[in-house]
């Protein structure tokens, strides 16, 4: 048995939000579903990762917090990339070291650091 999650983060506007995550964190866009010329939700995908955009839930948008788990070898990498292409990224901690990048809703996204 396997279980496969796709965890959906809720955005004020579609295009803005792809173009983020899609120029600044690497992603590529997997798929959008429109109604009347507006996007309404879309897939940006990046290494396996899989997060599902909308913007049809305007109460929860920015309340979004995604642990993202990378290769112990890779994270530093990763935030060097990341700070590159001009995205802010901060150090926190939940119990342990965390990297974190705000998406521009307020969303989370968290990577842990291999434990000492």
């Amino acid at each position: 048995m396997t279980w496969y999650s796709r965890p959906v983060l809720f955005v004020t506007d579609i295009d803005p939000s792809v173009e983020f995550y899609v120029d600044k964190l690497g992603f590529v866009e997997a798929w959008r579903h429109a109604e009347d010329d507006r996007a309404l939700v879309a897939q940006v995908d990046r290494d396996g990762c899989e997060i599902i955009l909308s913007c049809q839930r305007p109460a929860d948008t920015g309340h979004g917090l995604l642990f993202i788990s990378l290769d112990p070898d890779t994270i530093d990498g990763v935030r060097a990339e990341l700070v590159g292409r001009g995205v802010e990224v901060r150090d926190d901690h939940w119990g342990y070291r965390l990297m974190v990048v705000d998406d521009p809703d307020g969303n989370q996204l968290y990577f842990p650091y291999p434990a000492d």
